[in-house]
């Protein structure tokens, strides 16, 4: 029974996989960014950040999406078992992404400069912007890669692959933009006067984003060397495939585009927040209230660079359940299991709302620490980030629970109703973030508040949708109110850890690991003595089955004999 029940939630571990390279990933992209922030600021955190949000657009609408678009239309025909034309649209996706990657590319490139003229961007943010231009290519070729080994269900090499592009990016990160403003300046020091100050942060945020492109590359290059190890098996697989008919090129093409077109709409729109934003508060708001530029763009890479990047950490999880779900629902629906279906979401959802809860409540609690551990600010940025973390908590769960529901939504064929319900959340914090900044003192809190309704919104009207598409409902007491109660109890116990140890030890960082890893194992415990969990949801979980040994074994989860619990 455990191990059919293990089978059928296997998507648990291959997000798990996904996750915990998507959380290692983070962790090396938070870890740099402490030595990245002390080479180029808070001002060039700014540049670049302000950058990447238009770059992050066009990576949207040519290419980001293409994983998950080509992991759920392969997969179908792995389900049919149709090999051949599976390989046939491999191979059309990677003539797709030749061609909207190379355009993109060079639009991005040029548009750079138009966006100059037109002054939506500084000629700071346009020489980041088109250093950014060629990682966009060779992202939508790895982006098919991923997708090709996402559809077969093994998540493995997308995991690797995330784990060697962020640890290429952040050595070649550092490493040029300490170059570029070596070259540019001839020393490391800060200059005095603002034009020098100005030129230091342009050309260290330039060699940030030369990281990009650097990470992007090796793991292609890592992507390509295992598919050319299975290139000998995909063959066998093809030639033994008896399905009587092949699908044209022509036809392929048509499906690739009806099929991905939506799922750029619906990522480009719900990501489209962070660059509207981005222009509201650092072009919009310095002309109303006639503030200095280089003083908004320090806040705002305070903000984006510092409080936003640590809040989006938990959603790693969120991405990868995701991306594991697609290929699942997808088969499901086209074989009409309905209640399969809604067992699945359900896991799911509760699986995610286990992560995501104690993960926002630990930032809540732990915000000053956790900030302190990762960068070395002032201490007018530390309480400034500090209470922008605190502020942007809750849209943790939000976002994570958003996610995983627009993906579930895609899965089930409803691809246009995220982009609406993403349409409709972004005209509602737009909205509020021009009136909080027009007629209160709330500044950079005004976007935090921003950013938080708009994914409660689109977590409200995602989770409303999937329930009234599929007709299901969730559970409510071990989702959401036994994973609250646990956290509030965790939290409290680490803060009170970090305080004590604060005092005993006078070293922050020290006082602020201890106490995560005792927040982790207080959840873990509260979470089975409030029985939020039960042990075949428990064994499902990567490593399930030793997580259960000790539960039992700490006397938390009630010991039964059987076999699995022998080996």
């Amino acid at each position: 029974m455990a191990e059919n029940g293990s089978r059928k939630n296997s998507f648990i571990v291959q997000a798990g996989i996904l996750a915990a390279a998507g959380i290692i990933s983070r962790l090396i992209g938070l870890l740099y960014r402490g030595p990245l922030h002390s080479v180029i600021g808070d001002l060039g955190l700014g540049y670049y950040q302000s950058a990447h949000n238009y770059y992050t657009i066009i990576l949207l609408i040519s290419s980001y999406s293409i994983p998950s678009a080509i992991s759920k239309v392969i997969a179908q025909k792995l389900a049919l078992r149709e090999y051949r034309n599976a390989h046939r649209i491999f191979k059309c996706a990677l003539w797709y992404v030749l061609a909207v990657g190379g355009a993109a590319s060079l639009f991005l490139f040029f548009g750079a400069g138009l966006l100059n003229k037109l002054e939506v961007l500084s000629v700071q943010e346009a020489s980041v912007l088109r250093t950014f231009a060629p990682t966009i290519f060779v992202y939508g070729i790895m982006g098919v890669l991923r997708g090709y080994f996402q559809a077969h269900g093994s998540m493995v090499q997308t995991s690797v692959s995330q784990i060697l592009e962020q640890i290429a990016n952040a050595v070649v990160s550092v490493g040029a933009a300490c170059l570029l403003i070596e070259i540019s300046l001839g020393t490391m020091e800060i200059p005095a006067d603002e034009a020098g100050q100005v030129t230091r942060a342009a050309r260290g945020a330039v060699g940030s984003a030369m990281g990009a492109g650097a990470g992007v590359l090796v793991a292609l290059l890592f992507m390509v060397a295992v598919y050319l190890l299975n290139r000998e098996t995909i063959n066998k697989r093809i030639g033994g495939d008896k399905h009587v008919g092949t699908d044209s090129y022509k036809s392929i093409i048509r499906m690739i585009v009806m099929v991905v077109t939506p799922f750029i709409l619906s990522t480009a729109v719900y990501n489209l927040s962070g660059t509207i934003n981005n222009t509201v508060y650092t072009q919009w708001f310095p002309a109303l209230r006639e503030l200095d530029e280089v003083a908004v763009y320090t806040r705002w890479g305070a903000f984006s660079g510092q409080a936003l990047t640590l809040s989006n950490i938990p959603i790693a999880f969120a991405t990868a359940m995701a991306s594991a779900m697609l290929p699942s629902i997808a088969n499901l629906t086209a074989s009409n299991d309905r209640e399969g279906a809604r067992e699945k979401i359900a896991l799911a959802v509760k699986t995610i709302m286990l992560i995501s809860i104690p993960c926002a409540v630990g930032l809540f609690a732990l915000a000053r620490p956790i900030t302190g551990l990762l960068f070395s600010n002032t201490k007018e940025t530390e309480d400034l980030v500090t209470k922008l973390l605190m502020a942007l908590a809750l849209s943790v769960v939000f976002y994570a629970l958003s996610t995983l529901n627009s993906s579930i939504l895609q899965g089930m064929g409803k691809v246009n109703t995220p982009i609406v319900n993403a349409g409709i959340a972004l005209i509602v914090q737009t909205v509020t973030a021009v009136v909080l900044l027009s007629f209160t003192e709330l500044d950079l809190y005004s976007i935090a508040i921003a950013n938080t309704l708009y994914s409660a919104i689109m977590c409200a009207l995602n989770q409303w949708t999937v329930r009234k598409t599929i007709g299901y409902r969730q559970e409510v007491m071990k989702t959401f109110l036994i994973p609250s109660l646990a956290s509030i109890c965790m939290g409290g116990a680490a803060w009170a850890v970090y305080e004590s140890l604060l005092m005993l030890t006078s070293s922050p960082k020290i006082s602020v690991v201890i106490a995560v890893l005792v927040a982790v194992v207080v959840y873990f415990a509260m979470l089975l003595l409030f029985r939020g969990i039960t042990e075949e949801e428990l064994r499902s979980f990567p490593k399930g089955y030793l997580l259960v040994r000790i539960a039992k074994r700490c006397r938390l989860m009630k010991y039964t004999a059987d076999r699995q619990d022998l080996q």
